[in-house]
């Protein structure tokens, strides 16, 4: 079957031209050069780039200009997301982020995120930075981490379940969330738990997980593929994972969250490999790997 140039979700990069400071594990952001070298091997012409904004998940701060300009100076590789903090502009759950959005929005930026605050997922200041969210109609890439955990995480604070995660999708319908994170694909499985629910559970899925109920329920949510929290979620049990894309073969989207030049992608073979074995028909598979992604950013080819 046809293969895809696939569009990629979810990615990072260097917008400090090589003076990016360091992770502790010395590990750096791949430049847009080496992204395309990486996207050439893994099938992918564009991807959406996400600026790094919050503390708890950057070392070098990456600004919406910046963004803006990488990807207007390669438009045949990015697009980009805005990113804001719902504490920017005086903390308080009655700031006007519709102004800054509009801004952003008019210098061509096609969502927000990667949003990792460590902030309750339902508190006052994100209830308010997601109803401007829908109010504009920018698409938001959120990434969720386990709440009452103060330290050593990053990501919007949920626990079990993600009721804090579903209160803002039924209070936001018209919000468009895209999950990602270990936590966020761990709800897959009717068996996770507390324990296992920030990590890479592996084996076969468990019928009744949270997430299946949550994506079928409301329209507003979608799952961002990318990392290895998205891989793992879909490669862990073949059969399952094809079962899932075919169920919302509308609502998925290929992913890589490439932030390093060493990192090692495994999600794209797999769904060509899925595509070739007739596991996942090619109507879903082109939605999943490309075609979702440029409707939901209203991207014409």
């Amino acid at each position: 079957m046809e293969k895809i140039m696939k569009f990629d979700i979810h990615v990072h990069t260097d917008l400090w031209g090589g003076k990016e400071l360091p992770r502790w594990d010395g590990s750096r952001f791949a430049t847009p050069e080496e992204l395309r070298g990486m996207y050439k091997k893994l099938g992918i012409d564009r991807g959406v780039l996400l600026p790094g904004l919050s503390p708890e998940d950057s070392f070098t701060f990456q600004s919406n200009e910046q963004a803006a300009i990488v990807a207007d100076a390669n438009p045949d590789l990015f697009v980009w997301f805005c990113n804001l903090d719902p504490r920017m502009g005086y903390n308080s759950p009655k700031n006007d982020f519709s102004r800054i959005l509009e801004h952003y929005k008019a210098m061509g930026a096609k969502g927000v995120g990667e949003l990792c605050p460590n902030l309750p997922a339902d508190c006052e200041l994100l209830d308010n930075l997601f109803y401007h969210c829908a109010a504009c109609d920018m698409p938001v890439t959120i990434h969720l981490a386990p709440e009452g955990e103060p330290y050593g995480h990053y990501g919007l604070q949920d626990s079990l379940g993600l009721p804090r995660l579903e209160r803002m999708l039924k209070k936001h319908p018209k919000l468009k969330i895209l999950g990602h994170s270990m936590m966020f694909w761990s709800a897959i499985s009717g068996d996770v738990t507390a324990e296992n629910m920030n990590l890479y559970p592996n084996g076969k899925v468990t019928p009744g997980g949270p997430l299946l109920r949550l994506m079928r329920e409301y329209e507003g949510l979608y799952g961002d593929m990318s990392a290895g929290s998205g891989g793992n979620a879909f490669m862990r049990d073949p059969e399952f994972g094809c079962a899932f894309i075919e169920e919302f073969q509308d609502k998925l989207f290929f992913g890589t969250d490439i932030c390093a030049p060493t990192n090692e992608m495994k999600l794209s073979a797999w769904l060509d490999d899925m595509l070739d074995q007739g596991n996942i028909s090619e109507t879903a598979y082109r939605k999943v790997c490309r075609e979702n992604a440029l409707k939901l950013l209203n991207i014409k080819e």
